[in-house]
């Protein structure tokens, strides 16, 4: 099944198909050659390459690729939680459930209708109302532009018949050449709540981030301002502005905890580095009717 509309000069294809294991698969084309993938399970971004053909999105060689499992990498959902509480799984469940595909969308404000894109949509389902007892609609559009830009657009609504709070996450995996010639600039002068240290309160003093050990950052209240991960050695930057999204989330497990973590490999620390648009500090609350919107737009550009 293919979606595609027509331009002047130029088309934009949308391809609906199945991965390995039969779960639905989106893909995403630009004409100049950029590409974006999607999975129905967890609405995750499997992969977004840029128009010169490279992955910009890290997964790990030991990924389990399995509907029972979410995959160690990518783009992932995490929502109506992104830390460990309560009953519900670390991050979330939606990144663990299968989403459909929506026909008729209610209309996006800032649609402008000229991107290759595809609307996925996630409901409750009697298992997960004993687990989180909520009745929500969970919207997310993925663009790729003309320019090969991707944006995600999440929309949470609150349909139950009282309020409820969560938190979301856009955890993602970038690819880089090297973590330590990486530097993640747009951070300075933030508050910071450091897992590493009980979620102690700690101010940015740098004027770019850099790794030389393990990094599992919160920064607060980052507003709409770009933040930056620039790559050295790959002579590229990309960039990430959000809109609803106060907090990002920096992470890199190093060496000792990359040899913990089963499905990830031992050095692939030093090709990934996870920077996230996200809501986690404090949780928003819907009423019922309400609707929050969270936006993620991220661009690649050479750098020097």
């Amino acid at each position: 099944m293919n979606h595609s509309g027509a331009g002047s000069d130029d088309i934009r294809a949308v391809e609906i198909t199945k991965d390995r294991n039969g779960i639905g698969l989106v893909v995403l084309r630009n004409h100049r050659g950029a590409s974006a993938r999607v999975s129905l399970h967890g609405g995750q971004l499997l992969s977004w390459k840029w128009e010169r053909g490279e992955e910009l999105l890290f997964t790990s060689s030991k990924a389990i690729i399995s509907p029972l499992k979410p995959l160690r990498g990518g783009i992932a959902i995490c929502f109506p939680q992104f830390r460990n509480r309560g009953s519900l799984e670390h991050h979330g469940f939606a990144r663990n459930k299968m989403w459909v595909i929506e026909q008729d969308p209610p209309p996006l404000p800032t649609d402008s209708g000229e991107k290759a894109h595809i609307d996925l949509l996630l409901k409750p389902t009697e298992d997960d109302l004993k687990i989180w007892p909520h009745s929500f609609e969970l919207r997310l559009r993925v663009s790729l532009g003309g320019n090969g830009y991707l944006t995600l657009i999440s929309r949470v609504r609150n349909v139950n018949s009282k309020p409820f709070s969560f938190s979301f996450a856009y955890h993602t995996y970038y690819s880089v050449s090297d973590i330590s010639e990486v530097r993640v600039e747009g951070l300075e002068t933030l508050d910071y709540l450091d897992n590493l240290h009980n979620q102690e309160r700690f101010t940015e003093q740098g004027d770019a981030l850099t790794f030389e050990s393990e990094v599992d950052r919160v920064y607060l209240d980052s507003g709409s301002s770009g933040v930056a991960v620039l790559d050295h050695e790959k002579k590229q930057t990309i960039v990430i502005r959000k809109e609803g999204l106060p907090d990002v989330v920096v992470w890199n497990p190093w060496e000792k905890k990359s040899k913990a973590i089963m499905d990830l490999g031992d050095e692939e620390y030093k090709q990934m580095v996870c920077v996230d648009g996200a809501a986690i500090e404090k949780p928003i609350t819907l009423k019922p009717g309400e609707e929050w919107t969270g936006r993620l737009d991220l661009s690649v550009v050479p750098s020097t």
